[in-house]
């Protein structure tokens, strides 16, 4: 497609009247198992709400343990049966091709639904989540006849050959914040390497998955290879964790929860898990950073982008006191031409967080960091727009001064549209703020000196370091973290590892 008829799409996209279509909206609401939409066995459901104005979206079918046990076994006899485990990689290419198409075709439906589960703006769900969604799929079906196996040197009397197996049934749990995006990294990977697929999404945002999952069967995807159960973490996630006939679980989410879904494997066979749990990712700007202008325009978006409901947010800017307040003078300026509004709205750039107990708890730490002696700068406050007048998840961007890195704020993934302000002199100092966190999942270094900038992304302990830049990627490049931001990687080659088991063949001459 080319540059005009992106743009030309996107004007037209526009002047759509998305409440209007959300108001006409009938989105699926059962069960995907076995190639079919059912209802839950128990007849259970629960009510999907928006965080756009609290509204109910739709009442969903809740996944029992029956329906996980019923999910699971499709799967298992999906991929003993073979029919896409040992297919022809071609035709298992030209399927997920399919699928990526029909996500791009059904890119509007996609989008409406992301935006009315989880409140992001309507623009990005159609300019950045569906076509992320799309890529990576796309990405990994043209991986699928270009992965070779390896021929060990033994000698002159056996030929040894290595090949990467699929592990089996693969249960996939994501979060609500980028529900299309992470769903695609776990499940891409997954289906391109011959595994069959149970995917949970969050209680919060269920409607996209059963889009896919609906396009995943029109695309071709053999019936149980690809299943959606959605339902909440106690019941259905715990189900799924502790299925003995589940070989492989990835999850993004909270490390709480994590850590659950690793003490689920062990009590049962000792799957696999990959895990990736946030983090509290610092921005570290050197004396010498240079263009303050374009810092305070990476800080800002990286920090505030999906109203900082982001595990690689920005959240910590840890900054070299001599440009600390002509930096935080120009990140303040530039929020304040962020629109916080309607979701649905065209020139909404920030809509509301996920519902409002994530939001008192968003500004419980926002007092609590100025009892311990931050300043608040900017925001803290809720902005509702007309649409949701008593809405009080929709907050400003928030800007806390010189936080002490022993508050929680500095320490705590907020989960929210807040920038913790740590200033420090000399750059060992500035490097040993910047890693005193649990967390280790994504961080940057803002420096003229690129060679000084080299050095010390070298010394930060995270997944991702940026140099002059923030929250650049592609999917070539694997995602994940250090320390309590997990372990495994999602994107690029790399996640096959997660989805795949090294088999060796020996053949005696």
């Amino acid at each position: 497609m080319t540059q005009e008829l992106v743009e030309r799409s996107v004007t037209e996209l526009a002047d759509i009247d998305w409440a209007a279509r959300a108001a006409a909206l009938r989105p699926e609401t059962e069960l995907f198992i076995d190639g079919k939409f059912v209802a839950a066995r128990s007849g259970a459901r629960f009510a999907d709400h928006s965080p756009r104005d609290g509204r109910v979206v739709a009442e969903v079918a809740f996944a029992g343990e029956a329906d996980v046990d019923a999910a699971v076994l499709a799967a298992r006899r999906a991929f003993d049966k073979g029919g896409w485990r040992a297919a022809e990689p071609a035709w298992r290419k030209h399927v997920l091709l399919r699928f990526a198409e029909l996500i791009e075709a059904h890119r509007e439906e996609l989008a409406l639904v992301e935006t009315l589960d989880v409140g992001k703006p309507i623009r990005e769900s159609l300019t950045v989540d569906v076509p992320a969604c799309a890529q990576a799929v796309r990405w990994y079906a043209e991986l699928i006849d270009k992965t070779y196996g390896e021929v060990a040197p033994t000698g002159p009397d056996a030929i040894a050959t290595i090949s990467r197996e699929p592990l089996g049934v693969v249960g996939a749990v994501v979060p609500w914040n980028y529900p299309l995006i992470i769903t695609a990294w776990k499940i891409a990977p997954a289906l391109a390497t011959g595994n069959s697929v149970v995917l949970k999404p969050a209680e919060q945002s269920p409607l996209s998955a059963l889009v896919l999952a609906r396009l995943a069967a029109e695309a071709g995807i053999p019936d149980g290879v690809f299943n959606v159960i959605p339902g909440d973490g106690p019941v259905t996630g715990a189900a799924l964790g502790r299925h003995g006939d589940v070989d492989k679980l990835a999850f993004t989410g909270s490390v709480e929860v994590g850590r659950a879904f690793q003490r689920y494997a062990g009590e049962s066979n000792g799957k696999s898990v990959s895990v990736e749990l946030g983090g509290k990712s610092p921005q570290l700007v050197l004396a010498d950073a240079g263009d303050l202008d374009a810092v305070a325009e990476a800080v800002t978006w990286g920090v505030y982008y999906n109203a900082g409901q982001t595990c690689h947010a920005g959240t910590r800017l840890v900054v070299d006191e001599s440009v600390r307040e002509p930096l935080v003078e120009r990140i303040i300026a530039r929020t304040a031409e962020f629109t916080v509004g309607d979701p649905l709205r065209w020139d909404t750039v920030l809509g509301p967080v996920i519902d409002e107990a994530a939001a008192r708890r968003i500004r419980e730490h926002i007092v609590e960091a100025e009892s311990d002696g931050a300043r608040l700068a900017t925001g803290g406050r809720p902005v509702p727009p007309a649409t949701a007048e008593a809405a009080t998840n929709y907050l400003a961007p928030t800007v806390l001064d010189d936080v002490p890195n022993s508050s929680r704020a500095a320490r705590a993934e907020i989960f929210g549209p807040v920038l913790c302000v740590q200033p420090f002199r000399g750059t060992e100092t500035g490097v040993r703020i910047a890693n005193d966190t649990p967390y280790g999942l994504a961080a940057s270094v803002w420096s003229a000196d690129i060679s000084q900038a080299h050095r010390v992304a070298g010394m930060l302990r995270a997944g991702t370091v940026w140099i002059n830049t923030y929250d650049a990627s592609a999917i070539t490049t694997p995602f994940g973290g250090f320390k309590d931001s997990g372990h495994g990687r999602d994107r690029s080659r790399h996640a096959l590892d997660n989805y795949t088991a090294v088999k060796t063949t020996w053949l005696a001459l």
